[in-house]
């Protein structure tokens, strides 16, 4: 589903030239959950922000479903991100002056889906993250929690092949973490593939395969045991 092979990112100024990610490679099967950690400014963020075309690299190959993304212009990567990608924020990024269900609508009305079908989408996102009946709520009136699966559903309601999401319980305290992950583990289970960075060690043990980056290069894979039935 999602193949790099020999990514480099350089993020250059007029003094400086730092190396995001050398040589950096990566497989991940459709329906996988795959957790990235490492130090602060191991590259972690950068690696996300490829894989989720919102940025370009210098050389290696990125491949999307069988797609050489590294050849599609600003606009065909912009269709194809919000075509299959989903995204999930440390900070939320919900808008303070819109109510949950306008919210989860401002990425479907970029998408063009009629009113019909965006109020489907959003009355299955947010009956799925347990808050259809606060759809009219302001975020301000919502725990961190609360705001957290509000942007998951967001995310959720445009049906993406897969989920990218930054540190999505850091702004949470470790029993909102707690369910703010079993949801994103349920949603997993449901068939959607996820890329989740975190500093957390509790967390990242939680997914099928534990990524380790350092100095831009995968250091390390753990693959999960699978509990017998």
């Amino acid at each position: 589903m999602l193949s790099m092979s020999d990514i480099t990112k350089i993020f250059r100024t007029e003094l400086v030239e730092t190396h995001a990610l050398r040589g950096f490679n990566l497989e991940v099967a459709e329906g996988d959950f795959v957790s990235i950690s490492g130090p602060s400014g191991s590259g972690k963020t950068t690696f996300l922000n490829i894989a989720g075309l919102l940025e370009t690299f210098e050389s290696g190959t990125y491949e999307m479903d069988g797609q050489d993304v590294s050849k599609l212009n600003d606009r065909e990567r912009s269709h194809l991100r919000n075509e299959k990608i989903g995204f999930i924020f440390q900070s939320f990024n919900l808008i303070p002056d819109l109510n949950l269900f306008d919210n989860v609508d401002v990425p479907l009305r970029y998408r063009g889906f009629n009113g019909k079908e965006r109020k489907k989408r959003i009355d299955n996102a947010l009956e799925l993250v347990g808050l259809s009946t606060r759809m009219k709520h302001l975020p301000s009136q919502l725990s961190g929690g609360q705001q957290q699966r509000v942007a998951i559903a967001r995310a959720l309601a445009g049906e993406p092949r897969f989920l990218l999401a930054d540190e999505p319980t850091g702004n949470l305290d470790s029993e909102m973490a707690g369910q703010v992950l079993d949801l994103i583990t349920d949603i997993n289970r449901s068939g959607t593939t996820i890329l989740m960075v975190t500093h957390e060690h509790d967390l990242a043990s939680r997914a099928q395969r534990q990524v380790h980056i350092v100095d831009g290069r995968v250091t390390d894979v753990t693959t999960a045991v699978k509990p017998e039935n």
